[in-house]
């Protein structure tokens, strides 16, 4: 019991009227982040975020089923992985953990969605944090800090001086900008405001 307690507490809180979150899916194409608004919503408060910059990554992220079971066997066919709903890197997740003082493992995001969410969230809080408050106008900060999400920190600030992003980096901008309209949704119906306004 002391060990659950123990757990329970690392995750931190929980949103109120969620109860334990559910595993994604085994089925692929099963996973909608929408199923974790309330999640979304309680991590990107407490990393002082915008939750539809949070809920946009996730949507972007969900082109893999995270079923642990299958990004287990993922892990093992391609060992440097990404995990979790979030689809976090081990240096990128090291560098969160360090940095908030996380009890878990970057293995524990494939099996928790909530710590994963939280994860992300504390990454883009930190990506937030170095990025120039001036930037190209091209882009609205949550589009460059997705950028960083994807293409890491110091593209992100070569973006925002105005480099241009190679091909990868422009199609998670543009899939990154047709799921905004459906990460507000899914907010709105987890019962939670979202973050109209692109910053």
């Amino acid at each position: 019991m002391g060990e659950l307690a123990t757990a329970e507490s690392e995750r931190g809180p929980r949103p109120e009227g969620q109860g334990e979150v559910g595993t994604p899916p085994l089925r692929p194409g099963g996973y909608d982040p929408a199923d974790y608004a309330g999640y979304v919503a309680s991590s990107a408060e407490e990393a002082g975020v915008s939750p539809l910059l949070v809920m946009t990554v996730l949507h972007n992220e969900a082109y893999k089923p995270h079923h642990p079971l299958l990004e287990r066997l993922w892990q093992w066919w391609k060992p440097g992985a990404s995990f979790g709903v979030a689809n976090m890197h081990r240096a990128t997740f090291e560098q969160v953990r360090r940095k908030h003082s996380l009890s878990q493992r970057w293995r524990d995001l494939r099996d928790d969605p909530a710590f994963a969410i939280r994860a992300a969230a504390l990454h883009l809080k930190d990506l937030d944090q170095s990025l120039p408050g001036r930037h190209a106008r091209r882009y609205t900060r949550d589009e460059l800090l997705a950028l960083g999400y994807n293409a890491g920190e110091r593209n992100m600030r070569a973006f925002a001086r105005g480099v241009p992003p190679g091909p990868m980096a422009r199609s998670y901008l543009r899939r990154f900008r047709a799921y905004r309209g459906r990460a507000a949704a899914a907010l709105e119906a987890g019962g939670r405001p979202h973050d109209a306004a692109a910053r």
